[in-house]
Protein backbone atom coordinates (compact mmCIF):
# COMPACT_ATOMS: atom_id res chain seq x y z
CA UNK A 1 0.00 0.00 0.00
CA UNK A 2 1.40 3.40 -1.00
CA UNK A 3 1.94 6.27 1.42
CA UNK A 4 -0.99 8.69 1.15
CA UNK A 5 -0.57 12.44 1.59
CA UNK A 6 -3.22 14.49 3.41
CA UNK A 7 -4.62 17.25 1.18
CA UNK A 8 -7.64 18.50 3.16
CA UNK A 9 -8.11 18.95 6.91
CA UNK A 10 -11.60 17.46 6.93
CA UNK A 11 -10.27 14.17 5.52
CA UNK A 12 -7.96 13.47 8.46
CA UNK A 13 -10.53 11.93 10.84
CA UNK A 14 -11.81 9.73 8.02
CA UNK A 15 -8.32 8.46 7.20
CA UNK A 16 -7.41 7.57 10.79
CA UNK A 17 -10.79 5.94 11.53
CA UNK A 18 -9.56 2.74 9.83
CA UNK A 19 -9.98 -0.22 12.22
CA UNK A 20 -6.51 -1.50 11.48
CA UNK A 21 -3.24 0.36 11.99
CA UNK A 22 -2.73 3.83 10.52
CA UNK A 23 0.76 5.35 10.78
CA UNK A 24 0.82 9.15 10.38
CA UNK A 25 4.09 10.95 9.62
CA UNK A 26 4.16 14.67 10.52
CA UNK A 27 6.94 16.11 8.35
CA UNK A 28 8.40 19.32 6.91
CA UNK A 29 10.12 19.78 3.54
CA UNK A 30 13.10 21.58 5.12
CA UNK A 31 13.89 18.73 7.53
CA UNK A 32 16.56 16.24 6.40
CA UNK A 33 15.56 13.64 9.04
CA UNK A 34 12.02 13.71 7.60
CA UNK A 35 13.37 12.71 4.20
CA UNK A 36 15.13 9.71 5.73
CA UNK A 37 11.97 8.66 7.58
CA UNK A 38 9.82 9.13 4.45
CA UNK A 39 11.90 6.44 2.73
CA UNK A 40 11.38 4.16 5.73
CA UNK A 41 7.62 4.79 5.54
CA UNK A 42 7.62 3.75 1.85
CA UNK A 43 9.37 0.48 2.73
CA UNK A 44 7.00 -0.25 5.61
CA UNK A 45 3.97 0.47 3.41
CA UNK A 46 5.14 -2.25 0.99
CA UNK A 47 5.60 -4.73 3.83
CA UNK A 48 2.44 -4.12 5.88
CA UNK A 49 -0.27 -4.20 3.24
CA UNK A 50 -3.12 -4.25 5.79
CA UNK A 51 -1.95 -1.03 7.43
CA UNK A 52 -2.33 2.56 6.23
CA UNK A 53 0.54 5.03 5.97
CA UNK A 54 -0.17 8.77 5.76
CA UNK A 55 2.10 11.80 5.62
CA UNK A 56 0.98 15.28 6.67
CA UNK A 57 2.98 18.49 6.31
CA UNK A 58 2.87 19.79 9.88
CA UNK A 59 3.08 23.50 9.05
CA UNK A 60 0.29 23.31 6.47
CA UNK A 61 -2.17 21.76 8.93
CA UNK A 62 -1.47 23.59 12.23
CA UNK A 63 -4.90 22.78 13.70
CA UNK A 64 -4.17 19.04 13.45
CA UNK A 65 -0.59 19.45 14.69
CA UNK A 66 -1.80 21.45 17.69
CA UNK A 67 -4.61 19.01 18.46
CA UNK A 68 -2.14 16.13 18.75
CA UNK A 69 0.60 18.26 20.38
CA UNK A 70 3.07 17.81 17.52
CA UNK A 71 5.84 20.29 18.34
CA UNK A 72 8.71 18.93 16.24
CA UNK A 73 9.33 16.95 13.08
CA UNK A 74 9.53 14.14 12.32
CA UNK A 75 6.78 12.89 14.63
CA UNK A 76 4.79 9.67 14.13
CA UNK A 77 1.35 8.91 15.55
CA UNK A 78 -0.04 5.38 15.32
CA UNK A 79 -3.83 5.15 15.20
CA UNK A 80 -6.38 2.36 15.49
CA UNK A 81 -10.06 3.13 14.92
CA UNK A 82 -9.42 6.87 15.32
CA UNK A 83 -7.50 6.60 18.59
CA UNK A 84 -3.78 7.14 19.14
CA UNK A 85 -2.18 3.91 20.35
CA UNK A 86 1.49 4.89 20.16
CA UNK A 87 3.84 7.77 19.27
CA UNK A 88 7.41 8.23 18.11
CA UNK A 89 9.36 11.48 18.13
CA UNK A 90 12.44 11.85 15.98
CA UNK A 91 14.19 9.91 13.22
CA UNK A 92 14.47 6.34 14.52
CA UNK A 93 13.92 3.86 11.69
CA UNK A 94 14.36 0.66 13.79
CA UNK A 95 11.97 1.97 16.46
CA UNK A 96 9.34 2.90 13.86
CA UNK A 97 9.61 -0.54 12.32
CA UNK A 98 9.32 -2.15 15.75
CA UNK A 99 6.21 -0.15 16.69
CA UNK A 100 4.59 -0.79 13.29
CA UNK A 101 5.16 -4.52 13.63
CA UNK A 102 3.78 -4.59 17.16
CA UNK A 103 0.59 -2.71 16.34
CA UNK A 104 -0.10 -4.27 12.96
CA UNK A 105 -0.86 -7.65 14.53
CA UNK A 106 -4.43 -8.78 14.02
CA UNK A 107 -4.96 -9.29 17.73
CA UNK A 108 -6.28 -6.12 19.33
CA UNK A 109 -4.02 -4.64 22.01
CA UNK A 110 -5.18 -4.96 25.60
CA UNK A 111 -7.56 -2.21 26.62
CA UNK A 112 -6.21 0.31 29.06
CA UNK A 113 -8.02 0.71 32.31
CA UNK A 114 -10.69 3.43 31.97
CA UNK A 115 -9.63 6.77 33.40
CA UNK A 116 -11.48 7.93 36.44
CA UNK A 117 -14.36 10.14 35.35
CA UNK A 118 -14.00 13.77 36.28
CA UNK A 119 -16.41 14.96 38.96
CA UNK A 120 -19.34 16.83 37.35
CA UNK A 121 -19.07 19.86 39.64
CA UNK A 122 -15.38 20.15 38.80
CA UNK A 123 -16.18 19.97 35.11
CA UNK A 124 -18.92 22.59 35.40
CA UNK A 125 -16.61 24.92 37.28
CA UNK A 126 -13.99 24.59 34.53
CA UNK A 127 -16.58 25.30 31.83
CA UNK A 128 -17.95 28.34 33.65
CA UNK A 129 -14.43 29.73 33.97
CA UNK A 130 -13.34 28.79 30.45
CA UNK A 131 -13.76 32.44 29.40
CA UNK A 132 -14.27 35.76 31.19
CA UNK A 133 -17.74 35.88 29.64
CA UNK A 134 -19.30 32.43 29.22
CA UNK A 135 -22.78 31.88 27.79
CA UNK A 136 -24.59 28.55 28.05
CA UNK A 137 -27.22 28.41 25.30
CA UNK A 138 -29.19 26.11 23.05
CA UNK A 139 -27.13 25.93 19.86
CA UNK A 140 -24.23 28.18 19.00
CA UNK A 141 -23.71 31.92 18.63
CA UNK A 142 -23.88 31.45 14.84
CA UNK A 143 -26.96 29.18 14.98
CA UNK A 144 -28.99 29.62 18.19
CA UNK A 145 -31.68 26.95 18.62
CA UNK A 146 -34.25 28.97 20.58
CA UNK A 147 -35.55 32.53 20.63
CA UNK A 148 -34.17 33.32 24.08
CA UNK A 149 -30.68 32.17 23.05
CA UNK A 150 -30.90 34.20 19.82
CA UNK A 151 -31.93 37.34 21.71
CA UNK A 152 -29.16 36.90 24.28
CA UNK A 153 -26.49 36.51 21.60
CA UNK A 154 -27.81 39.62 19.83
CA UNK A 155 -27.79 41.59 23.08
CA UNK A 156 -24.16 40.65 23.85
CA UNK A 157 -23.09 41.48 20.30
CA UNK A 158 -24.86 44.84 20.58
CA UNK A 159 -22.92 45.56 23.77
CA UNK A 160 -19.67 44.83 21.92
CA UNK A 161 -18.54 42.19 24.38
CA UNK A 162 -16.26 39.23 23.81
CA UNK A 163 -17.91 35.98 24.88
CA UNK A 164 -17.66 32.22 24.45
CA UNK A 165 -20.54 29.78 24.30
CA UNK A 166 -21.38 26.21 25.27
CA UNK A 167 -24.16 24.33 23.49
CA UNK A 168 -26.14 22.62 26.26
CA UNK A 169 -28.05 20.58 23.65
CA UNK A 170 -24.81 18.73 22.90
CA UNK A 171 -24.28 17.50 26.48
CA UNK A 172 -27.27 16.52 28.60
CA UNK A 173 -25.10 15.93 31.67
CA UNK A 174 -24.01 19.59 31.59
CA UNK A 175 -27.53 20.72 30.69
CA UNK A 176 -29.12 19.09 33.71
CA UNK A 177 -26.17 19.48 36.09
CA UNK A 178 -25.74 23.22 35.57
CA UNK A 179 -29.35 23.89 36.61
CA UNK A 180 -28.64 22.36 40.00
CA UNK A 181 -25.09 23.74 40.27
CA UNK A 182 -26.21 27.33 39.66
CA UNK A 183 -29.69 26.98 41.15
CA UNK A 184 -31.05 28.48 37.93
CA UNK A 185 -33.67 26.31 36.15
CA UNK A 186 -33.65 27.77 32.62
CA UNK A 187 -31.40 28.64 29.71
CA UNK A 188 -29.57 30.70 28.52
CA UNK A 189 -27.29 31.35 31.50
CA UNK A 190 -24.54 33.98 31.41
CA UNK A 191 -21.43 33.88 33.63
CA UNK A 192 -18.88 36.68 33.97
CA UNK A 193 -15.56 35.71 35.59
CA UNK A 194 -17.18 32.58 36.99
CA UNK A 195 -20.18 34.36 38.57
CA UNK A 196 -23.73 33.83 37.32
CA UNK A 197 -25.45 36.98 36.06
CA UNK A 198 -28.66 35.27 35.01
CA UNK A 199 -30.78 34.77 31.93
CA UNK A 200 -32.28 36.99 29.25
CA UNK A 201 -34.70 38.92 31.51
CA UNK A 202 -31.94 39.82 33.96
CA UNK A 203 -29.64 40.92 31.15
CA UNK A 204 -32.37 43.11 29.65
CA UNK A 205 -32.94 44.82 33.02
CA UNK A 206 -29.20 45.37 33.47
CA UNK A 207 -28.94 46.84 29.99
CA UNK A 208 -31.81 49.27 30.63
CA UNK A 209 -30.26 50.63 33.84
CA UNK A 210 -26.76 50.84 32.30
CA UNK A 211 -25.13 48.14 34.45
CA UNK A 212 -24.54 45.55 31.74
CA UNK A 213 -21.89 47.36 29.68
CA UNK A 214 -19.93 48.14 32.85
CA UNK A 215 -19.82 44.47 33.85
CA UNK A 216 -19.23 42.78 30.51
CA UNK A 217 -15.63 42.41 29.23
CA UNK A 218 -14.98 44.51 26.15
CA UNK A 219 -14.23 42.90 22.81
CA UNK A 220 -10.65 43.59 21.75
CA UNK A 221 -10.21 44.14 18.03
CA UNK A 222 -7.65 42.03 16.19
CA UNK A 223 -5.61 45.14 15.35
CA UNK A 224 -5.50 46.14 19.04
CA UNK A 225 -4.40 42.62 19.96
CA UNK A 226 -1.70 42.60 17.28
CA UNK A 227 -0.45 46.01 18.41
CA UNK A 228 -0.26 44.72 21.97
CA UNK A 229 1.61 41.57 20.88
CA UNK A 230 4.16 43.45 18.75
CA UNK A 231 4.89 45.69 21.75
CA UNK A 232 4.99 42.85 24.28
CA UNK A 233 8.80 42.95 24.48
CA UNK A 234 11.53 45.31 23.16
CA UNK A 235 12.53 42.57 20.71
CA UNK A 236 9.59 40.44 19.59
CA UNK A 237 9.84 37.59 17.08
CA UNK A 238 6.82 36.00 15.40
CA UNK A 239 7.93 32.58 14.23
CA UNK A 240 6.86 29.00 13.57
CA UNK A 241 7.46 27.04 16.76
CA UNK A 242 9.76 28.16 19.55
CA UNK A 243 13.50 28.91 19.84
CA UNK A 244 13.95 25.48 21.44
CA UNK A 245 11.93 23.69 18.75
CA UNK A 246 11.59 25.84 15.61
CA UNK A 247 9.16 24.44 13.06
CA UNK A 248 10.75 25.89 9.92
CA UNK A 249 14.27 26.52 8.72
CA UNK A 250 13.82 30.30 8.42
CA UNK A 251 12.63 30.57 12.04
CA UNK A 252 15.55 28.46 13.22
CA UNK A 253 18.05 30.66 11.36
CA UNK A 254 16.60 33.93 12.72
CA UNK A 255 16.74 32.60 16.29
CA UNK A 256 20.37 31.66 15.71
CA UNK A 257 21.24 35.16 14.48
CA UNK A 258 19.56 36.82 17.46
CA UNK A 259 21.21 34.45 19.93
CA UNK A 260 24.59 35.04 18.28
CA UNK A 261 24.07 38.78 18.87
CA UNK A 262 23.35 38.14 22.54
CA UNK A 263 19.84 39.55 22.13
CA UNK A 264 17.15 38.93 24.72
CA UNK A 265 13.92 38.40 22.84
CA UNK A 266 10.44 36.98 23.22
CA UNK A 267 8.61 34.91 20.65
CA UNK A 268 5.08 34.14 19.53
CA UNK A 269 4.32 30.84 17.79
CA UNK A 270 2.08 31.81 14.87
CA UNK A 271 1.16 28.12 14.38
CA UNK A 272 -0.75 28.31 17.67
CA UNK A 273 -3.16 31.05 16.54
CA UNK A 274 -4.35 31.28 12.95
CA UNK A 275 -6.03 34.67 13.51
CA UNK A 276 -2.68 36.16 14.51
CA UNK A 277 -0.91 34.27 11.72
CA UNK A 278 -3.19 35.68 9.01
CA UNK A 279 -3.93 39.05 10.62
CA UNK A 280 -0.31 40.05 11.20
CA UNK A 281 0.43 39.70 7.48
CA UNK A 282 -2.11 42.43 6.75
CA UNK A 283 -1.30 44.47 9.87
CA UNK A 284 2.39 44.67 8.98
CA UNK A 285 1.99 44.47 5.20
CA UNK A 286 4.58 41.68 5.32
CA UNK A 287 3.41 38.36 3.81
CA UNK A 288 5.86 35.85 5.29
CA UNK A 289 7.27 34.56 8.58
CA UNK A 290 9.32 34.98 10.67
CA UNK A 291 8.72 38.68 11.42
CA UNK A 292 10.92 40.64 13.84
CA UNK A 293 9.76 43.75 15.72
CA UNK A 294 11.91 46.12 17.77
CA UNK A 295 9.98 48.42 20.13
CA UNK A 296 6.81 47.70 18.19
CA UNK A 297 8.30 48.54 14.79
CA UNK A 298 8.66 45.92 12.07
CA UNK A 299 12.25 45.22 11.08
CA UNK A 300 11.51 42.41 8.63
CA UNK A 301 12.32 38.76 8.08
CA UNK A 302 15.40 36.62 7.60
CA UNK A 303 16.70 38.37 4.46
CA UNK A 304 16.56 41.79 6.13
CA UNK A 305 18.35 40.51 9.23
CA UNK A 306 21.08 39.00 7.07
CA UNK A 307 21.55 42.31 5.25
CA UNK A 308 21.70 44.23 8.52
CA UNK A 309 24.23 41.76 9.90
CA UNK A 310 26.45 42.01 6.81
CA UNK A 311 26.37 45.82 6.95
CA UNK A 312 27.15 45.84 10.71
CA UNK A 313 23.82 47.59 11.40
CA UNK A 314 22.09 44.73 13.21
CA UNK A 315 23.28 45.50 16.75
CA UNK A 316 22.26 49.15 16.53
CA UNK A 317 18.91 48.17 14.99
CA UNK A 318 18.29 45.81 17.90
CA UNK A 319 19.29 48.51 20.38
CA UNK A 320 22.32 46.52 21.52
CA UNK A 321 25.19 48.78 20.40
CA UNK A 322 26.98 50.95 22.92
Amino acid sequence: MAVEELKKTDKFDQLVSYRGLTVVHFWAPWSEPCKQMAEAMEDLAKEYLNSKFIKIEAEEFPEISLKYEVVAVPTFLLFKAGKVVDTLNGAHVPELAKKTAAHSQTMAPPQAAPAEKEDLDTRLKKLINAADCMLFIKGTSEEPKCGFSRQTVALLNECGTKFSTFNILADDEVRQGLKKYSNWPTYPQLYVKGELLGGLDILKEMKENGELKEILPKRISLDDRLKSLTNKAPIMLFMKGSPEEPQCGFSKTVCGILQECGATFETFDILSDDKVRQGLKKFSNWPTYPQLYVKGELIGGLDILKELKESDELLSTLGLSE
